[in-house]
């Protein structure tokens, strides 16, 4: 337990950089308003470039043989990259659904 405790008091300002993340996140994701939380949901991903900028932090801070959060660190950088990428690939798809389409004309060969 006393391992436990010297592990918090260790890593005290990581933890609160996580807790500050997660009331971010909800703070920003709660005022989006339910008529638009279906176009935006995807857009909304970005959100997970936090995570990236957190997980950097924390792989910066990480002793060199502390493989358990570098590996975590790296995990979250790819997980969260991937998600940042999605988001912006289905908000992509998402738009192109509301462009005009061009017309077929069959006499009119180009």
């Amino acid at each position: 337990m006393q391992n436990f405790f010297n592990w918090i008091t260790s890593n005290q300002q990581i933890i609160y950089i996580v807790i500050l993340m997660v009331f971010v996140g909800i703070e920003v994701i709660g005022r989006v308003p339910s008529v638009l939380h279906t176009p935006l949901m995807s857009g909304a991903n970005a959100i997970h470039g936090v995570v990236i900028i957190g997980a950097i932090i924390v792989m910066g801070k990480a002793e060199n043989n502390n493989f358990t959060a570098l590996i975590l660190g790296f995990l979250a950088v790819v997980l969260g990259t991937l998600n940042v990428v999605g988001g912006f690939v289905v908000t992509d798809r998402m738009l192109e659904m509301f462009k005009k389409k061009k017309a077929h004309n069959p006499n009119n060969i180009i």
